[in-house]
């Protein structure tokens, strides 16, 4: 993910510094999540105090301003996955507002074509659903199969499959947080580490329209 100003936080670290951020975190973020849905949904906000002088030389508090998150980035409007580049963009118009690094299906070339494939889709989607407690580190549901997809698999017999997801980490690994890192190891969905999930989560609005290209 892109930050600038070059700061360097959690979310900006080494891959692998990052992955061993979103194990630590994963459980803290899930019950922050599981309790604070709605909250979630509007943005979480965050806290700038602002210190005054007294006469015992003691800073005291003068004022509390609230300020949420997206408030200084353009609104998001859609996403972009690119496949060959292993990237999904946060977009505002033509304007690439954020930029992470996924991970995709085991069977990551081509467009999916039926249950078990292994491919992640191709085509124009929305995002249909949130999941808070999902097997992964959160997730949101890609309308797939469109109708495209549907006649598709009906010409050729086949079952379309279905839940596909954007989603952070299993919440039970089964491999080291370095195979996570440089596999595409889905079953067709759209993987990010749980850091970039928590921002994706709260940047994007529900129902936002997806295009996954080659």
């Amino acid at each position: 993910m892109y930050i600038a100003g070059g700061e360097m936080t959690a979310y900006n670290a080494p891959d692998t510094s990052k992955l061993l951020f979103d194990r630590e975190m994963t459980q803290y973020f899930r019950k922050l999540f599981a309790a604070a849905g709605p909250l979630c949904a509007l943005g979480i906000a965050y806290l700038g105090v602002q210190p005054g002088a007294r006469a015992d030389g003691i800073p005291d508090v003068q004022r509390v301003m609230l300020t949420s998150p997206e408030a200084s980035l353009p609104a998001i409007d859609h996403l972009v996955v690119r496949k060959g580049e292993r990237k999904l963009f946060l977009m505002h118009g033509e304007t690439i507002v954020r930029s992470y690094k996924v991970a995709l299906g085991l069977n990551p070339v081509g467009q999916k074509e039926r249950a078990g494939d292994s491919r992640t889709p191709e085509g124009q989607y929305r995002l249909i659903r949130r999941n808070p407690r999902s097997d992964y580190f959160l997730s949101m549901q890609v309308s797939y199969p469109n109708d495209l997809d549907v006649k598709r698999a009906r010409r050729n017999h086949w079952d379309t499959g279905g839940s596909i997801m954007i989603h952070g980490l299993p919440n039970q690994l089964k491999h080291t947080p370095m195979y996570y890192e440089r596999s595409d190891w889905t079953d067709g969905c759209i993987a990010v580490t749980n850091a970039d999930m928590v921002e994706i989560w709260l940047l994007t609005p529900d129902n936002a329209p997806i295009e996954i290209l080659p």
